[in-house]
């Protein structure tokens, strides 16, 4: 009933509303109308007048308009320019001081060229609508300005509008006030049953099933009330009979409970689901599927069928624990279950721990089921696998240096006495070398770590980075002469300072420029640049964001081996068996361009070179207002370097 009363009182005051709605739109559209046809009359009498500077003339002729029409609310001139020069009620004051107001109209550009095409608008007033009629003011081809009136809206029309609308708020708050009162009245009958339900309902859940209600009703209550008492009969039946049977179920249950934080799934002796939890499902892929009363076999994954299904006929069976040479294990396999490691496929790929349960009854004496909890130990196998082969790299990376320095030692410590000046000084120039290998190695993971791992928060400022790209080249042009090879900078001229910080770019560059110059052959080239990248807001160019690049004409870079470029101990070295390094620099750069809420790319062709590239957003210390009235062009959007233009 309630939801038929609000289909038709929705119904009709929509059809109400909808029909006062087409009143007004009516009304708006004759005010559109008259306005426009006004404002082009009036126009055409005070264009000419205007021309010829007779203002005076306009004046009272406009007086004499605006006075004998309550239709007209104002009546503004402005010339060419928006700046208002007359207008009724109200106009320019005049005596002109510092403390005027110059009052303007803001209209679109070579509106006036548009003398066929008034411009007509609406705003509300506390007095209903009114209609803005914006008319150019046109002589012999010449643009004088604008004319703009505003239109009262139709009294009769408003009133009627605001009448109907009123009373048909009315009628729905009736029909509802109404329909409340009754459903008032019929929960206070109903109220002594549904009391009664309540204490019967308790009493049952305290385990007293010989509760019973007795009231005469009928309809649906008393089906209600019949269904109660009948479940109280059959619930007192089964205390009675099936005691042993209520025991076991509460023990499984209490199992189900004591491992709901994983996946649980309880099993009866043939391995048919009874109960089954939200993780589980979502685990196997369950959702939505009935499969209570199913065997689990039938729906668990093919690897993990395979996996369990001797497992899980053996304990059906009563069987002892498989697997177990030692009777101290199987016995504890036994009583503890039996635990499996799965890596499954679908419905995600994951890895899960697979324990499972005996079930006994209250005496442990018989199999009433099996209890399977499903833990996903996916992200504990990923870690363990990175932490290993985190171990194993810095392990093997710092063999190597620790045992070059090792032997160069020894042979000095040994054969000291026999080696030659020059062989001696070769030898502590070589422990040099790899002790500052191996310090770099240091460094490098210990910069690494905390990149990845710390909660420490960077202070981002203003940075011209023409600075720290001069200090990166001040420290290298010595040895890019060494090797032969030119150091550019190509920096833009009045960059805007980018929001960064100095230390972590100066290692960025670092880092790049020092890779550059290992692998480029003399005579090659490392250069960095720096440009504006720009974007078109509001018909402007804005600045957003400085892009940097760091390009060299070396060996360049495969391109199976730039996917894995930026991974920690990756070495290009490592396939051309030539130079050495730590292979941690590019993950450096890659975690220090990420800490700036940007991404590092990279552009390469073997026996060419390579370049790399970020953007930085630049600082703004004020934020930018936009017109949302204008489209933002996005054309200008700048595209990443090819192989072709970024080797020079």
């Amino acid at each position: 009933m309630a939801a038929a009363t609000l289909a038709v009182s929705l119904i009709m005051s929509g059809l109400t509303f909808w029909a006062v709605n087409t009143i007004q739109q009516d009304a708006r559209m004759n005010d559109t109308r008259f306005g426009r046809d006004l404002g082009l009359l009036l126009a055409a009498n005070v264009a000419p007048q205007i021309a010829e500077n007779k203002l005076t003339e306009v004046a009272r002729f406009s007086h004499r308009f605006y006075s004998t029409t309550s239709s007209v609310r104002y009546m503004l001139y402005a010339d060419a320019d928006g700046n208002i020069f007359f207008g009724i009620p109200f106009s320019e004051s005049e005596v002109q001081n510092s403390l005027t107001i110059q009052r303007r109209i803001e209209l679109p550009e070579n509106y006036g060229n548009n003398s066929d095409l008034p411009m007509v608008r609406q705003h509300r007033t506390p007095d209903g609508e009114v209609t803005d009629v914006f008319v150019p003011l046109m002589h012999d081809g010449k643009s004088l300005g604008v004319l703009a009136i505003g239109i009262n809206p139709n009294p009769t029309v408003v009133a009627s509008s605001n009448l109907t609308r009123d009373v048909t708020i009315a009628v729905f708050i009736s029909i509802w006030v109404m329909v409340i009162l009754g459903a008032v009245s019929n929960a206070l009958m109903i109220t002594k049953p549904i009391k009664e339900l309540l204490t019967g309902v308790k009493n049952i859940a305290a385990g007293n099933f010989k509760q019973r209600i007795d009231l005469p009703l009928g309809g649906e209550l008393g089906e209600l009330i019949f269904s109660f008492n009948e479940m109280a009969e059959r619930l007192e039946s089964y205390e009675e009979q099936n005691i042993e049977e209520l025991t076991a179920e509460k023990a499984k249950l209490e199992t189900l409970v004591s491992t709901i934080a994983d996946g649980a799934v309880l099993l009866d002796t043939n391995l048919q689901i009874m109960l089954v939890n939200l993780t589980a499902r979502r685990i196997f892929g369950w959702e939505g599927c009935d499969i209570v009363g199913k065997n689990v076999l039938d729906y668990l994954p093919k690897v993990v069928t395979m996996e369990l299904k001797r497992p899980l006929y053996h304990i059906a069976e009563g069987q002892p624990s498989l697997d177990y040479d030692n009777e101290a294990l199987r016995q504890s396999a036994d009583r503890e279950g039996e635990e499996f490691r799965i890596t499954l496929t679908e419905p995600t790929a994951r890895t899960v721990r697979i324990l499972l349960t005996r079930v006994f009854d209250q005496y442990r004496e018989t199999l009433k089921g099996i209890a399977m909890t499903v833990q996903d130990i996916t992200r504990e196998v990923e870690l363990n696998e990175a932490k290993s082969n985190f171990i194993s790299n810095v392990s093997h990376e710092l063999r190597t240096p620790l045992f070059n320095i090792k032997s160069f030692i020894e042979t000095l410590h040994e054969y000291g006495e026999d080696l030659s000046e020059t062989e001696r000084r070769e030898f502590l120039e070589t422990a040099n070398r790899e002790t500052d290998r191996l310090t770099r190695l240091v460094n490098d993971v210990l910069d690494l770590s905390r990149l990845e791992t710390s909660c420490r928060i960077y202070h981002f400022e203003p940075v011209d980075i023409a600075q720290p790209v001069e200090q990166t080249l001040r420290t290298y042009q010595l040895n890019a002469r060494d090797k032969g090879i030119e150091l550019i900078h190509e920096i833009e001229p009045n960059l805007p300072p980018v929001l960064g910080n100095y230390d972590l770019l100066l290692q960025v560059f670092d880092n790049l420029v020092g890779n550059g110059l290992k692998f480029t052959e003399s005579g090659g080239r490392v250069t960095i640049r720096a440009y504006l990248l720009k974007e078109t807001l509001n018909h402007h160019d804005q600045t957003s964001s400085v892009r940097l690049e760091v390009s060299d004409t070396g060996i360049g870079i495969d391109a199976e081996d730039q996917e894995a470029i930026f991974e920690r101990f990756f070495r290009v070295e490592n396939r051309v068996h030539t130079l050495e390094g730590t292979g941690l620099g590019l993950s450096i750069v890659r975690n220090i361009i990420e800490k700036h809420h940007s991404q590092v790319h990279l552009v390469s062709e073997v026996g060419i070179g390579t370049t790399f590239w970020f953007d930085l957003d630049v600082f703004e210390d004020k934020k930018i207002v936009v017109d949302q009235n204008q489209p933002v062009d996005t054309s200008s959007t700048p595209q990443a370097p090819t192989a072709a233009t970024s080797v020079l």
